[in-house]
């Protein structure tokens, strides 16, 4: 399928425009609110996407009670009974760094240089830290200015469906089948998927909410949470001896003893790690939260037996030492259950190709909400949303990025009326 210069420029015109808008709402999600979703911004995000939708005239638009964006785009007439296929992004921020009063800052033609940040005059990208630079010199590039995250993780994404729709809605001669449009809230807590009404959902799916350009992912971490409780003994410092058992410093020594070869700062590529999120306590009771996360299940398990081990030795080594664990499974290698159906991989594959890029086959270093929804029965590979250094301050993204991926939206929808 051939698209226009035409096509393509308005694909470029609606995903930047609507991403620079976007941003400006703060929908960072909170793991401590109890309410879902969790933050008042993607309720607000949300009324801005039913808006949209309806201006599109997409049909069954809903905003339900939980946050979750629902809309159907009918098939090109004579495309019926085309395979349906969903399209999801999610509306959340991390709470890794702020992400209120977000102001993007465009570095037209970037030249290589290390990028500055106008709100922050120590913080800066260079090469170096970031390789993918490299790829991107004559790019414009969109940062946020330093005091915040920017929000390419998802808002990009959403920016980019939209794009999509909005393409299709203008050249309603494109070929496409059923669609189904699907918006998150509460992906960056591991909540995105909890509420999601699966009749509502087509069967099969794709995220955009990858990296860089070309990435297509089919398999994902397995991940596990893990809750650690230590109760001490509490007694005046000052006669303390035989005493007292110091339950904040005993819980250090635990997270000291984890292998600081399998930490995030010392992994990559298929390599597994313990990850320490929060800490807290007094000598009295303290808490550690962990992830565990690796492409193989057995390799978790390990570790979790590692830190059994580690609770035995040391509530052996100091009477009155108690370590209370709770290991949650977060979610799975979505790899479990796409590996048997290449034809949706291959499908998303030809659509990179054929938008001029190179398919890069990745596994996520985390999690998506198609890993929940694979497990759920709708297999959902992910794909790039064009983010860089996603959940910092030092986050970017290209504009070419933007409308690559919306162009690879029109063409996956395209791939399946073959």
């Amino acid at each position: 399928m051939e698209l226009s210069e035409e096509i393509l420029s308005l694909l470029f015109d609606e995903a930047l425009s609507r991403f620079l808008n976007y941003v400006t709402i703060d929908t960072t999600s909170s793991s401590t609110s109890g309410t879902h979703p969790s933050s008042e911004g993607q309720l607000r995000l949300g009324k801005l996407m039913v808006s949209e939708l309806k201006e599109l005239h997409l049909e069954n638009v809903e905003q339900d009670e939980n946050g979750y964006i629902y809309a159907d785009l009918p098939a090109t007439a004579g495309y019926e009974n085309v395979q349906a296929i969903g399209f999801l992004a999610h509306l959340d921020t991390s709470n890794a760094t702020s992400g209120a009063n977000i102001e993007p800052k465009v570095i037209e033609n970037y030249d290589g240089s290390p990028i500055t940040f106008p709100k922050d005059a120590n913080l800066i990208l260079t090469k170096e830290e970031c390789p993918e630079l490299n790829d991107l010199i004559g790019h414009d590039l969109i940062t946020s200015s330093g005091d915040t995250l920017l929000g390419a993780d998802d808002k990009a994404g959403i920016a980019e469906i939209m794009a999509a729709l909005a393409v299709w809605v203008k050249y309603p001669e494109l070929p496409h089948g059923p669609i189904t449009i699907c918006f998150t809230p509460d992906e960056e807590i591991g909540e995105g998927t909890d509420f999601i009404k699966m009749d509502r959902m087509a069967p099969i799916c794709y995220t955009f909410d990858g990296g860089e350009m070309g990435e297509l992912e089919t398999e994902c971490f397995d991940a596990w949470g893990a809750k650690v409780v230590f109760k001490g003994v509490s007694a005046h410092p000052g006669y303390a001896k035989d005493k007292m058992v110091n339950a904040i410093r005993l819980a250090a020594s635990f997270v000291s003893q984890l292998p600081e070869g399998e930490t995030p700062e010392r992994t990559e590529k298929r390599e597994g790690f313990y990850h320490c999120m929060n800490f807290k306590g007094s000598e009295e009771l303290a808490e550690a939260l962990f992830i565990l996360r690796d492409f193989d299940v057995q390799e978790n398990k390990r570790r979790m037996s590692f830190m059994e081990s580690l609770k035995e030795k040391m509530m052996a080594e100091y009477p009155g030492l108690e370590i209370e664990f709770t290991f949650t499974h977060q979610y799975e290698n979505m790899n479990v259950y796409l590996k048997d159906k290449p034809k949706i991989k291959e499908i998303a594959a030809n659509a990179i190709e054929n938008a001029g890029l190179e398919v890069k086959d990745t596994a996520i270093r985390g999690g998506t909400d198609g890993a929940r929804l694979s497990a759920k029965g709708i297999p959902t590979p992910n794909l790039f949303a064009g983010g860089i250094m996603f959940h910092s301050r030092r986050e970017f993204i290209s504009t070419k990025a933007l409308q690559k991926a919306a162009e690879v939206c029109v063409r996956i929808a395209f791939e399946w009326t073959k």
